[in-house]
């Protein structure tokens, strides 16, 4: 933990603030004849290095050792994020762009897609959203062939949303099964969740009830047996805009954006970090090594949970993206996110 802010000296904070604006503006680290020159503080160069001497004794400032600049630590953003940060509220057309986005219709999965893309693109991070296990109630199931072997199972929704898998088939299964299987499925378990659906087909398999041949049965079990493993590996993380985070900065810097980058490939990881904010009602900020899982690649997480008509919470919103991200920028936009997911969902 850095020192609090009160232990610093005005002279110390108007040049720590200096330092903090112009690495989140430009990533770059800025000398004493640039702060006195731009910053209309009333200091000369060398009174400037002495406070930012003073800053980097402190853990606040760091000097790369390719320049005479200073930087802030990851200690230092965490000291002005919680103690100097002055917040910029959404404007009007941001609010609408993202609001415009999640009351577009369609599947809840879509929308919170849409919205998600709609934060990456506002705030210049990749977006990111999880939302618990949701127990999808079946409208329709078919089997397309695809060879002898593999068979396209299509599984539609009530709310209209898609999911396919691919089958194995025993050898020898005709056509006439596939479409048996399917027909079974869709008039026997349209209206019931996947678990629902499980334990009917097992009952009734078990009673001898099911109108179904061998190969037919064999398929149905197969398939509910694919969409459950599925269902309990949930929850589901959304990932927009990850192209983002390649930006003109960034690419002095390829490993860490290649760690990054493989940092949200491991999504179960994301997903696990993202659970942790679900606690209370506050935004989380996880700035650079405060969180393992970022320590290689030096990024921040903002993120929000969102919560339903009952208060109980729905999922956790936010974005990713380099330390030097605009906090004062992307916290609010991050809040009226997760507000605007809160109606959808609600």
């Amino acid at each position: 933990m850095g020192p609090p802010v009160s232990e610093l000296t005005d002279r110390a904070r108007d040049v720590f603030r200096v330092v903090v604006d112009s690495y989140l503006a430009n990533g770059a680290p800025v000398g004493s004849k640039t702060i006195a020159l731009a910053s209309g503080l009333n200091l000369s160069p060398a009174s400037i290095r002495g406070v930012m001497q003073e800053l980097e004794e402190r853990g606040l400032l760091a000097s790369p050792h390719t320049s005479a600049g200073r930087l802030p630590t990851e200690r230092g953003l965490r000291l002005f994020v919680d103690g100097m940060m002055q917040a910029l509220e959404p404007s009007a057309d941001e609010r609408a762009a993202i609001e415009s986005r999640a009351g577009r219709g369609g599947p809840v999965e879509e929308a919170l897609a849409a919205t998600t893309a709609a934060l990456s693109g506002l705030s210049a991070c990749a977006g990111l959203v999880l939302v618990p296990k949701r127990e999808l109630k079946l409208r329709s199931i078919g089997f397309v062939p695809l060879s002898d072997a593999q068979a396209l199972a299509v599984l539609v929704a009530e709310d209209g949303s898609v999911e396919n898998r691919v089958v194995a088939l025993a050898p020898g299964m005709s056509p006439s099964a596939l479409v048996e299987a399917g027909n079974y499925m869709s008039a026997t378990l349209g209206g019931l969740t996947l678990a629902e659906a499980r334990g009917r087909i097992e009952r009734e398999m078990a009673d001898g009830r099911a109108a179904i041949d061998g190969a037919a049965r064999a398929l149905v079990e197969r398939g509910l047996a694919i969409w459950s493993e599925d269902g309990a590996r949930r929850p589901v993380l959304i990932v927009r805009g990850q192209g983002r985070l390649v930006d003109a900065a960034a690419m002095a810097d390829l490993d860490r954006v290649r760690d990054l980058l493989d940092d949200l490939e491991g999504k179960q990881e994301v997903a696990t970090l993202l659970d942790s904010a679900r606690a209370g009602d506050a935004t989380r900020i996880f700035i650079g090594a405060e969180n393992k899982l970022f320590a290689l690649s030096g990024s921040s997480v903002i993120a929000r949970p969102f919560r339903g008509l009952d208060g109980q919470v729905i999922g956790v919103v936010g974005v990713i993206g380099p330390t030097r991200l605009n906090y004062a920028r992307v916290v609010p936009m991050v809040d009226f996110t997760a507000a605007t997911l809160a109606r959808l969902m609600g």
